[in-house]
């Protein structure tokens, strides 16, 4: 075929010949209209797809969670090697939240009902523990009076705190402070203040200011370590701790403050799900730590991440969100910046992470002179360990070439 026009004629009047003739431009409309039609139908198999897609993982995501709840319900009972005491009360349970939405399940994938539920043995049940238990009490009877007898006169372990002569307050107290010391040092004195929580566990179990620091530790660990196994075991036996604590303390700040930060550690190792779900018992836990000590900085940073980190939540965690739960989580930047702001206000310098923070909410809500003050800002403050350093050093420089962009 011809492609080049040539002039018929010279001169001004030169006539030029068309570069396709009319067959072939007939031709070539008849393919661009087969190749419209085409895409026209692979656009409806696309959104069918889709909708197929979503529709598959509902199902998918249903289909889990029965079974994790079947499986649950069965191993319950046998999580704990030790008896617990029960009540029918569920303040009594204070570690298992449910999300407000009325339907989310706790960080052990537990409703509160379902945790009823698991406790409400059968009359079969209670009678066949009864009788393999009535030999081992008649052997350990005599053992358990005379540990008892020896244990602070059978005081009450929530009362035993208040009973510690004035030498072993001293000695605790003076451990307490070395290891607030360890844990605002470098990452050689976070292990050694971990060390040195270990080494005094025996002795001061049983004391709530002892227990959330000895949690505290675990996360500092999981924190410093590269290791992934090591990371999810300190965060696992840390949460561990902190429940043992919560069940006789659950009006310690300290101690939900601590369960939230360890579960969201542990949670980092676990699937998408398990990620979301979490989300629920870290936020129910902090606004619990908030109401409890309203002047703690350290909260309103942990609320003002997880606003920021639900405010920039991907496509696909929002399906799994919607699909599990009624209500999933919702929280914007503004509600983030709030937070990260009302630390400044009651411990200025607070955290160097934490003005990174708030320089990047200003960046997300265009006002960007405000987010170069603030990064400034954040680059004067030291950072605890070198993997906070690099991690906050990251920030800092994606937030300015984001700055720059704009």
């Amino acid at each position: 075929m011809s492609r080049v026009p040539v002039p018929v004629e010279a001169g001004d009047g030169a006539m030029y010949a068309p570069l396709l003739t009319r067959d072939e431009q007939v031709d070539v409309l008849e393919r661009l209209d087969f190749v419209l039609r085409n895409i026209s139908e692979l656009r409806k198999e696309v959104e069918e797809l889709r909708s197929s897609l979503q529709h598959l993982a509902a199902e998918i995501i249903a289909d889990v969670r029965s079974h994790l709840e079947e499986t649950q319900k069965v191993t319950r009972r046998r999580r704990f090697p030790f008896p617990r005491e029960r009540s029918d009360s569920t303040g009594s349970s204070s570690i298992y939240f449910t999300a407000s939405s009325g339907t989310a399940n706790t960080d052990d994938g537990e409703s509160e009902g379902g945790y009823t539920t698991a406790n409400a043995e059968s009359d079969y049940d209670r009678e066949s523990e009864r009788e393999s238990e009535e030999g081992e009490d008649e052997v350990s009877c005599e053992t358990v009076r005379t540990a008892r007898r020896d244990s602070l006169d059978l005081v009450n372990e929530d009362e035993a705190p208040l009973i510690l002569d004035s030498s072993l307050e001293e000695e605790l107290g003076q451990l307490l402070q070395q290891a607030d010391r360890l844990h605002n040092g470098d990452e050689q004195e976070k292990r050694e203040g971990f060390q040195l929580l270990l080494n005094n566990k025996l002795a001061y179990a049983d004391q709530k200011d002892f227990l959330w620091r000895l949690a505290r530790a675990h996360s500092d660990m999981c924190e410093i370590t590269e290791d992934a196994d090591e990371k999810r075991s300190y965060a696992s036996d840390g949460k561990e701790e902190i429940e043992i604590a919560l069940q006789k303390w659950d009006q310690s700040a300290e101690c939900h403050q601590w369960y939230a930060i360890l579960c969201g550690q542990l949670s980092e190792h676990e699937s998408i799900q398990k990620r979301i779900q979490t989300g629920y018992v870290f936020k129910e836990h902090i606004d619990k730590a908030i109401e409890l000590k309203p002047e703690d900085p350290q909260s309103y940073y942990l609320l003002g991440r997880w606003c920021y980190q639900v405010s920039h939540l991907g496509w696909l965690e929002k399906k799994t969100a919607s699909a599990l739960f009624e209500a999933p989580p919702t929280a914007t930047v503004q509600d983030a910046l709030q937070n990260f702001l009302r630390v400044e206000e009651l411990s200025p310098g607070f955290s160097k992470a934490g003005r990174v923070y708030i320089a990047k909410c200003y960046r997300d809500l265009g006002n960007n002179s405000a987010a170069v003050l603030w990064m400034n800002l954040a680059s004067e403050l030291p950072a605890n360990t070198k993997e906070q350093f690099s991690k906050i050093m990251k920030n800092i420089k994606k937030s300015r070439v984001c700055l720059i962009q704009a």
